[in-house]
């Protein structure tokens, strides 16, 4: 990619994502949603179920456009990266489908369908700690041992490229939208979304959703640059880096609304509302966009709303506890 360090992805980077992984990932559906339009004032809202994505959640996009663009060298010693889940599995599906071969580290309290997905896949899973940078430590001492190319979670610009695909998609499906939600772990999608949003739509708001005890982003938005936290807790697990990227800092600050936190009564709440009255599986990091809207976090009040549903690797076990 043309993307010069610390530059802005821009539409035509994401748009040229789209075509390298057309056909490799899957176009979501964009359902519409008139309870929840009543429920928060809303004129519209659709939900970008990226919960029916490969891998099961939308980061097999910036995986497989990274993968697709190794170099030979990198083809032959192979990848690894960091993750609480998600990630790890759209560069397990992204290696496979280039016959990568893939490691992943993974937090001591990844949920077991995600390492059972990751394993499903072909990486090798390695565990280290809970936090995301006791992960991507012991991931880089594995990349400098044994010579693998370090795929990051976010920050990097074709990451964001590749999820800003969802954005893109969103707006050529439904182009009088003016309104988007996505939810921030690193902020990777959310910055991806805001990148296809803000040049397609340029009057449309754009908002991100955290955990109120994993705000990282809201955070470096109000110190002007990432900062570390010393902790963050809540049940939507894809949701809590302790140091937002600086990249995509850069993204929202430069081209988002806002941040919004929401709390785990309100995400279970509204995983519980998917799942009832759309028959939608969605995790709980994926839900904390219509946990915003269901809370009254954002004012929506007469717009078009798309609110991203990010995954849907929720574990089994909780099931029933949401019926």
């Amino acid at each position: 990619m043309t993307v010069e360090a610390g530059a802005l992805v821009t539409l035509d980077d994401v748009r040229a994502a789209a075509d390298r992984i057309r056909g490799l990932v899957v176009r979501t559906p964009l359902l519409p949603s008139p309870e929840l339009a009543e429920a928060c004032g809303a004129a519209e809202v659709r939900l970008k179920c990226e919960n029916l994505q490969r891998a099961g959640a939308f980061k097999a996009r910036g995986g497989i456009h990274y993968v697709s663009q190794l170099a030979d060298a990198a083809v032959e010693r192979g990848v690894i990266t960091y993750s609480s889940g998600n990630h790890a599995q759209a560069v397990a599906l992204a290696a496979r489908l280039r016959g990568v071969r893939a490691v992943v580290v993974m937090p001591t309290t990844a949920p077991a369908v995600k390492v059972e997905g990751a394993r499903r896949l072909g990486a090798e899973v390695v565990f280290e700690g809970t936090t995301s940078l006791e992960r991507m430590r012991r991931a880089e001492a594995i990349a400098e041992a044994e010579g693998l190319e370090i795929i990051p979670p976010f920050d990097h610009a074709d990451i964001i490229a590749g999820q800003g695909t969802v954005g893109l998609e969103i707006v050529e499906d439904w182009p009088e939208v003016d309104a988007f939600l996505a939810p921030i772990g690193g902020g990777g999608l959310a910055s991806g979304v805001a990148v296809a949003g803000r040049a397609l739509r340029p009057e449309a708001r754009i908002y991100g959703v955290e955990p109120v005890e994993g705000a990282s982003m809201q955070a470096a938005l109000e110190a002007g640059g990432p900062v570390t936290l010393d902790a963050t807790r809540s049940i939507a697990d894809g949701l809590l880096p302790v140091r937002a990227g600086t990249l995509t800092w850069q993204h929202l600050d430069a081209l988002a609304d806002g941040v919004v936190t929401v709390d785990d009564d309100a995400i279970r709440d509204a995983t519980r509302f998917l799942l009832h009255r759309h028959r939608l599986v969605v995790e709980f990091s994926g839900a904390a966009t219509v946990a915003a809207l269901r809370s009254g976090a954002i004012d929506v009040r007469g717009r078009r709303v798309a609110v991203v549903l990010s995954g849907g690797n929720l574990d089994p076990s909780f099931l029933a506890d949401l019926a």
